[in-house]
C-alpha cells in the first residue's frame, strides 16, 4: 500500500529543485571528502597534519561538518526515492543503508583490534579503546553487537546506524511540518544540556558522539536542504555574514591562545575557563555556534559552479565524498597505523608529514578505484539516472 502513495503529492516542506535531481551538486561531495581527510589528520595523534584542519583554528571541527552534510545527503537521496518508488523505497533503503553501516562498524572493529594486536603496544591499546576488547573479547563484541562497546575513532558509525533507522519517520515529519520538526529536535539538544541524556555504553557511559545531541545537526542538514530558497534569505544577509565572520575571528583568537603561549597572556582567565575543554560528546553550543557561523559564509562565498571543484585535489576530495563509508573505515585504519609508525619508527616531523601526505593519496585512489567498479550508469535504478547517481555513501540512502 505505501508503495502506492502517490509520490508527487504537495507537501508543505516540498523541497527546492535541487532535491529532485536537477544536477548533483558537487560541493557537497567535495565538503565531505575534505572532512573525511581531515578526520584522518585528526586521529592520528600528535600530528602536525592536523594543522591543517579546523580543529587548531576555532571551537568546532570537521566533525561538524560531516554530520551536516550527512543530514543533506539523506535528505537528497531519500527524498529521490520518495519520489520515484514512494515511502517503501525509502524505508527499505534507509534500512539497507542502516544495515550497511552496522556491518562496517562491526568489521571495524575487528580490524582495529587485530591490527593493535599485531602492532603489540600497550599503550596503542589504550588510547584506541580495544584492550578491553582483546582482554575480555566475548562481552566487549557482546556490546559491540547492541552498539554499547566502540573503538575509539569508530564511535560515529553507532551514532549512523540509529539515525538511518530513523530517517524515514524523520523524513516524514520534515516535508510536513519541517520548522516544528526542526524545533523537536532543537528542544531534545536542548534537553540533553539541562539534564544530561544520553544512551547506554559500555563499559563506561561515555558517548563521544551523543547520539541525543549529535542528531541536531543531522536534522539541521536535511531541514535546512528541504527548506531550501526559505533559509537563504537571512543566511546570505550581510547581518549574518558580518556576526558570522566576527563570531570566526573571535573563536580563532580563543583556539590559538590554547597553543601559543604570548597569545595565552592576553586572554582573560575567566574568558578562557569559558571556553575551554568544550564539551564535544553532547556538541557545546559554542561548537554549535561555530559551525553555524562556518556554514553562513560557505554558502556565501562557495558557489555551486566554484571553478576550484575541477582541480586535481578537490575532485580527490569529491571521490572520497562519494565513498565515504568505505573511505571513513580506511581512514581509521589508516590512523591506526599511523599511529603505531610513530610509536614504532619515529615520531619527527618528516615521517608525520609522510604519513599525512601517504594517508590521503591512499584514500584518493581506494575512492578512484571504488568508483571504476561501480555499476555502469545503463544498470542503475531508475531513481538515480540520469544527472545525479547516488553511489553507497556513508549517508546515502
Amino acid at each position: 500500500m505505501l508503495a502506492r502513495i502517490h509520490a508527487s503529492k504537495p507537501l508543505v516542506g516540498e523541497p527546492p529543485p535541487e532535491f529532485k535531481g536537477s544536477g548533483r551538486d558537487l560541493r557537497i561531495d567535495a565538503c565531505r571528502g575534505v572532512a573525511l581527510w581531515c578526520i584522518f589528520l585528526d586521529h592520528v595523534p600528535n600530528n602536525i597534519g592536523s594543522w591543517l584542519t579546523l580543529r587548531n583554528y576555532g571551537f568546532s571541527d570537521a566533525a561538524e561538518v560531516f554530520m551536516f552534510v550527512s543530514g543533506v545527503t539523506c535528505a537528497l537521496a531519500y527524498g529521490r526515492a520518495r519520489r520515484c518508488e514512494g515511502w517503501s523505497g525509502v524505508i527499505s533503503r534507509s534500512l539497507r543503508r542502516g544495515w550497511d553501516i552496522y556491518a562496517a562498524f562491526l568489521l571495524l572493529t575487528l580490524a582495529c583490534a587485530i591490527m593493535v594486536h599485531l602492532a603489540g603496544r600497550d599503550h596503542l591499546a589504550d588510547e584506541s579503546n580495544t584492550r578491553i576488547l582483546l582482554e575480555h573479547p566475548g562481552a566487549a563484541l557482546a556490546h559491540a553487537v547492541i552498539l554499547q562497546y566502540r573503538p575509539v575513532n569508530a564511535d560515529v558509525l553507532p551514532v549512523f546506524v540509529l539515525l538511518h533507522l530513523l530517517f524515514a519517520p524523520l523524513l516524514w515529519l520534515l516535508l510536513r511540518c519541517p520548522n516544528a520538526t526542526l524545533g523537536a529536535s532543537f528542544a531534545l539538544y536542548a534537553l540533553v544540556h539541562v539534564f544530561g541524556w544520553t544512551v547506554p555504553a559500555w563499559p563506561s557511559s561515555h558517548w563521544a558522539f551523543n547520539p541525543l545531541a549529535w542528531q541536531f545537526l543531522v536534522v539541521l542538514g536535511a531541514w535546512w536542504m528541504i527548506a531550501g530558497k526559505r533559509v537563504q534569505s537571512w543566511t546570505t544577509s550581510r547581518t549574518a555574514l558580518v556576526v558570522a565572520v566576527l563570531y570566526l575571528l573571535f573563536s580563532l583568537v580563543i583556539a590559538l591562545s590554547w597553543h601559543i603561549k604570548p597569545l595565552e597572556t592576553l586572554i582573560p582567565q575567566a574568558l578562557a575557563k569559558l571556553f575551554h575543554p568544550l564539551d564535544k560528546s553532547n556538541l557545546d553550543p559554542v561548537r554549535l555556534l561555530h559551525f553555524l557561523a562556518i556554514a553562513v559564509l560557505a554558502e556565501r562565498l562557495v558557489p555551486r559552479d566554484w571553478q576550484a571543484l575541477k582541480t586535481p585535489m578537490l575532485r580527490g576530495a569529491i571521490r572520497c565524498g562519494q565513498n565515504s563509508l568505505p573511505i571513513y573505515c580506511l581512514g581509521v585504519l589508516l590512523a591506526c597505523g599511523s599511529h603505531a609508525a610513530l610509536l614504532e619508527i619515529s615520531n619527527g616531523v618528516g615521517m608525520q608529514i609522510a604519513l599525512s601526505v601517504g594517508g590521503i593519496l591512499v584514500m584518493i585512489v581506494a575512492a578512484m578505484l571504488l568508483n571504476s567498479t561501480r555499476i555502469k550508469p545503463g544498470r542503475q535504478p531508475l531513481w538515480t539516472q540520469p544527472t545525479e547517481p547516488v553511489t553507497a555513501t556513508f549517508s546515502d540512502g
